[in-house]
This record gives structure tokens, sequence and C-alpha cells, in this order.
């Protein structure tokens, strides 16, 4: 139930998603939001809100790890299992150690993510 927490989440909010493709970005474009908003917890020591909002990027990391798909990924889809396990394993970190540099660890991770993802994608509109 959890793992559709993320999906769900974006596919009630938004009207006419053009593609998975779309959905991804996304995602990814989600878990940066809830990194800013974990990173102001931790800046005002708003604990809650940082449980809340580490849940909340967990729950969309689980959703991309569920919907992998390891046969026609191979190498990269267990790679991106590998790389988004790693995030969890940091928001958890930063969250049992208020500590907004592991945060700044996952955002890192995840704009080079987006970035990459967007240029895979609009190279594959130009073809």
């Amino acid at each position: 139930m959890q793992n559709n927490l993320a999906y769900n989440a974006y596919s009630q909010n938004q009207v006419g998603i053009e593609s998975p493709q779309k959905l991804i970005e996304m995602l990814y474009e989600g878990i940066l939001r809830f990194c800013a908003r974990i990173k102001f917890a931790i800046k005002n020591e708003d604990i809650e809100q940082r449980v809340y909002y580490v849940k909340r990027a967990t729950a969309i990391f689980i959703e991309l790890i569920d919907n992998l798909d390891y046969e026609k990924g191979g190498d990269v889809a267990h790679y991106l299992s590998g790389l988004y396990t790693r995030e969890i394993q940091l928001l958890s970190l930063a969250n049992l150690e208020n500590n907004e540099a592991r945060v700044d660890e996952v955002i890192n991770v995840v704009k080079g993510l987006l970035e990459a993802w967007r240029d895979v994608h609009s190279n594959e509109n130009l073809a």
C-alpha cells in the first residue's frame, strides 16, 4: 500500500500526465521538494515534519525501486536499485542524526538523475 503512495499522490493531483517518462520526472521533482522540506524541518528543529517528509521521500524511492524493469533495464536497473536503496539509507541517517549534509547528498544525486533523465528523453524526442 505504501508503495503506491507516491504514484497515487501524483496521479490524483496531476491531470493529463503525457507519459510514464513524465511521471518519473515528477517523482524525482517530488523527492527534491520533500528534501527541501526535510532541511527546513531540521533547521526549525521540527521533528514531526522531518519524519513526515523523510517518509514521503522514502515512499517515492520505494515506488521507483518497485517499478524497475530488470529484464529491459539490465545493469542499469540493478545500478538504480542500489542507488535508490543508498538514498533511502541516507534519508534514514539524516533523520536519525538530524543532519542536513545527508539530505544534501540525496539532493545532489537526485538532481543528477533528473538531469540525466531529461537529457535521455529529450534526445529520444529528437530522434
